[in-house]
């Protein structure tokens, strides 16, 4: 894959969260935020609360590597690495926008096994995290994406490259993001 396409990927995934979150999720009542149709299921809330949690840690560790890699020569194109591949792949949604396959979240990043995980501005601060994100991307433009190498969030002696990890966020982002989408869609979800 080329560079450019990797970065045209992740920015349109990106720019359509903010849209999704500027025109649709910003404007939930508290309640609508907090409702659940089950015990097992997410809030709108929580599912913010765990993509917060990994913008968190993912936006600093990149720009950690941006900023402190002597790899500052671009390549036109980009190899992903078995493991990178098979991270962002195993995320990414299928043609009909579903689940390919589940995973639970680790402790550290799931809300409902670390309630205080959820803030009251959980929209607002993705919104927040998705602009960053965007410039994550503006200043990985200059170094080598495949060169550069990132920490993954549940292991540091793990690194997947820099277009590996961005790809993986992304796709992360986009699938939690349809599963906010679905639980609007929910029969029961409050109107107000």
């Amino acid at each position: 894959m080329t560079t450019q396409w990797l970065l045209t990927e992740v920015a349109t995934i990106t720019e359509r969260n903010i849209q999704l979150l500027k025109g649709k999720f910003s404007n939930y009542s508290q309640a609508q935020l907090s409702w659940k149709p089950n015990e097992g299921t997410w809030s709108l809330n929580e599912v913010f609360a765990h993509l917060n949690s990994y913008a968190t840690y993912y936006h600093s560790a990149f720009l950690e590597r941006i900023e402190k890699t002597r790899f500052r020569s671009p390549r036109e194109n980009f190899a992903s690495s078995p493991l990178g591949r098979s991270a962002w792949q195993s995320m990414k949604l299928g043609k009909q926008n579903n689940v390919k396959r589940k995973f639970n979240a680790p402790k550290a990043y799931n809300p409902t096994v670390n309630p205080s995980m959820v803030k009251e501005q959980e929209v607002q601060d993705f919104l927040k995290a998705q602009h960053e994100l965007l410039t994550v991307l503006e200043k990985s433009i200059a170094v080598s994406l495949r060169k550069v190498k990132v920490p993954i969030s549940i292991s540091k002696i793990i690194r997947l490259r820099l277009g590996d990890a961005l790809l993986f966020v992304a796709y992360h982002n986009e699938r939690h993001m349809q599963q906010a989408i679905n639980l609007t869609k929910h029969p029961k979800f409050p109107k107000k």
